[in-house]
């Protein structure tokens, strides 16, 4: 599985993105997607997940409440509408594909496949 990711971008504190994360090479049905970030100086944390069915996510707490993660199987692809951004969400995010069996869709080393990081900058 190849994982692309794009849609960051610079925007103003209280504005709204929408990174998406294509694949290629196999169908996402069967897989649970996470979204990751890496932000300046600091290690790659976990920001958001969902399951292979879409009846799941999973949301950080630093994220819950603004950031929707959802998955389009027609588009075999990944979202990450994220609203209210902040300063503090100033980082690379990365899209990565966890196949069966699926464990804690929160860790890092649950994913086999990872995107590129597409580069978010919120300006306060």
């Amino acid at each position: 599985v190849q994982l692309q990711a794009s849609g960051g971008g610079l925007v103003q504190a209280g504005g709204s993105l929408r990174p998406s994360c294509a694949a290629s090479g196999r169908t996402l049905s069967s897989y649970g997607m996470g979204w990751f970030r890496r932000a300046p100086g600091k290690e790659r944390e976990f920001a958001a997940a969902v399951s292979w069915s879409g009846e799941t996510a999973y949301y950080a707490d630093s994220v819950r409440g603004r950031f929707t993660i959802s998955r389009d199987s027609a588009k075999n692809a990944v979202y990450l509408q994220m609203n209210n951004l902040k300063p503090e969400d100033t980082a690379a995010y990365y899209c990565a594909a966890d196949p069966p069996p699926w464990g804690n869709l929160r860790r890092e080393d649950e994913y086999d496949y990872w995107g590129q990081g597409t580069q978010v900058t919120v300006s306060s």
